[in-house]
């Protein structure tokens, strides 16, 4: 029950609604004023508080809609929407193509009926972000009122709210974000990892997972690598539908995979299996047989990579150019490989920690790390320090265990390599080594039998 400011309803009254006003008439009940005060005893919790009258419910229900729009970052994503969207990618291998598909079936499902939360993971560029912008599109062109904002600029409006001449306090501005009736965070996991964000960031998620308030979620982190208080609320399987994006970065359609900045597949561009040269009439019997059985093997790995692949031989025998053969195979397939000499994998990551870089450490660990298919060249050659040692442990067990095809080349004895390295080249159950036994190749004349 609520009464018009001066005047007195008595409690249990019923008091005229404006439902039945023609526009442009005065309300009956606040008489124009907008407001009304509640109805309650004294000592209520509301005493004295002032409520909008239901002649104002469609008109600040308009405000709220376009607060959320300028508060958020959605007006340069108009064009991502469904429509825009190729469910079926760029040039992907069936496998990839199902589950960008599934992906998006999925969102088109949340945007028409947002319910629980939604949380698109997946490496850049793999169209999450024009998913989440999509539903948000929808959502608003049906007339639902949404928030769409990265989470780093969450943040900072968060921040900016304590500024003496910010135009919104900053109790108003977190109560529109945590009450959103649905709320998008783009790039969870790039903001700071301050004490301060991390506790807002968990007052929005547990206020909204107690809630039960539609969410959508991206991120290119994996779930483990979220802080635990934040992770617990996204993992519910009874409130969360998680969505594992697995295309590649669209953005390099019509450019291979591997030609990203940290491969040099391009550099061996001319180093094929029908290029590949097995040296017949130089070689003794079994030499020139052992050479044949490692370009037979090399084949057999590219046509279905599976586990791990070692090239051991001396300089010039012939190992790189049956890797970049592997790798020049499945990129022609349509299938990313990334190629790369370990001593220049470690250069790269080093790289990152420069305050100019344009990539943290994170992602170019993360990118080498999960990478489709993974070709590491001259391993051993290397300046052995201890972080150099731990980076490659990490990528080494990370791939070991995942069981993620991975074709190394060494001139270096398995035996003399980091034995935690060794370990692993060493299992047959799930890795191949094959020793070439040819001498260095140098193009030279050749011998007769």
């Amino acid at each position: 029950m609520a009464r018009r400011i001066g005047e007195n309803i008595s409690p249990g009254s019923t008091a005229p609604t404006s439902s039945t006003e023609e526009p442009g008439e005065v309300c009956p009940l606040c008489k124009g004023l907008g407001y009304l005060r509640a109805d309650v005893p004294v000592g209520h919790p509301d005493f004295g508080k002032l409520v909008p009258c239901t002649c104002q419910l469609t008109e600040l229900a308009r405000r709220r809609a376009s607060a959320l729009r300028t508060l958020g970052s959605l007006d340069t994503l108009s064009h991502m929407t469904f429509d825009t969207f190729l469910p079926e990618g760029r040039g992907l291998p069936p496998e990839k193509q199902a589950n960008l598909r599934w992906a998006y079936d999925e969102a088109r499902s949340f945007a028409s009926q947002p319910e629980g939360w939604l949380i698109l993971k997946g490496g850049y560029g793999c169209g999450k972000t024009h998913l989440a912008a999509a539903i948000a599109n929808d959502c608003i062109e049906r007339g639902l009122p949404v928030l769409f904002i990265t989470v780093p600029d969450l943040l900072d409006y968060l921040r900016a709210a304590f500024s003496p001449t910010s135009p919104t306090g900053y109790d108003a501005r977190f109560q529109e974000v945590r009450t959103a009736p649905l709320l998008i965070l783009d790039d969870l996991g790039t903001e700071s990892e301050t004490s301060w964000a991390q506790e807002k960031l968990f007052q929005i998620f547990n206020y909204r997972y107690n809630a039960r308030l539609p969410t959508v979620i991206t991120t290119n982190r994996e779930l483990e690598e979220i802080p635990l208080r934040l992770r617990s609320r996204l993992v519910d399987p009874d409130l969360t539908r998680i969505i594992s994006i697995t295309a590649p970065d669209y953005r390099q359609a019509g450019v291979s995979q591997e030609q990203s900045e940290l491969s040099s597949l391009r550099l061996h561009a001319d180093q094929t299996f029908e290029t590949f040269d097995l040296r017949r009439g130089e070689l003794p019997p079994d030499v020139e047989e052992n050479l044949r059985r490692a370009l037979d093997t090399a084949r057999r790995f590219a046509a279905d990579p599976r586990d791990w692949l070692v090239f051991a031989g001396t300089y010039g025998c012939g190992k790189t150019h049956l890797a970049a053969a592997i790798a020049n195979y499945r990129v022609s397939q349509g299938h990313p490989a990334l190629f790369v000499v370990v001593p220049d994998l470690l250069d790269h990551l080093r790289a990152t920690f420069n305050p100019q870089s344009a990539v943290t450490f994170d992602q170019r660990f993360e990118e080498v790390r999960k990478a489709p298919l993974l070709i590491l060249d001259d391993l051993g050659t290397e300046s052995a320090t201890p972080w150099a040692r731990e980076k490659l442990y990490q990528i080494f067990d990370y791939r070991y265990n995942a069981r993620l095809p991975t074709v190394i080349t060494t001139a270096t004895p398995l035996e003399e390599l980091d034995p935690r390295l060794a370990t692993r080249m060493l299992d047959v159950s799930r890795c191949v080594p094959f020793v070439i036994l040819a001498p260095a190749y140098r193009g030279g004349v050749r011998r007769s039998r």
